[in-house]
């Protein structure tokens, strides 16, 4: 079983979303480019440092420069943070965290018996 991985501060999440979004893979400078705020290439490659110190991304270097890639999809990364959440505030028990997440409204009965039922129906 693999560790959760740290948390993500807002710019780290930003890089990680256009890379996630590229669906591949991106030097710094493209990824500088999409990012809404002003930004020097400095402050890319360090946040992108940090992200891949963290776990969640990695690169390879052609031509001297560095293409970073996410090392799972967003899918994933999110899974194994409501697993951390699941883990550290309702003892691992999913259960009790859908449970908490209905009495909030935060998703409905019905939502959770419709993925109840395509669970019942997905091929294992």
């Amino acid at each position: 079983m693999k560790s959760a991985l740290p948390p993500l501060g807002d710019l780290e999440h930003e890089l990680l979303s256009i890379l996630w979004a590229a669906d591949g893979e991106m030097t710094a400078a493209a990824i500088r480019k999409q990012v809404a705020r002003k930004l020097k290439d400095a402050t890319i490659r360090t946040v992108l440092r940090r992200l891949e110190e963290k776990g969640y991304v990695t690169h390879s270097v052609q031509a001297g420069t560095f293409i970073y890639r996410p090392k799972e999809s967003a899918e994933s990364a999110a899974a194994d943070a409501v697993k951390g959440i699941v883990e550290r505030f309702c003892g691992g028990s999913i259960e009790r965290a859908l449970l908490a997440l209905a009495d909030a409204a935060l998703v409905e009965p019905k939502q959770l018996a419709a993925i109840a039922g395509k669970l019942r129906r997905k091929p294992r």
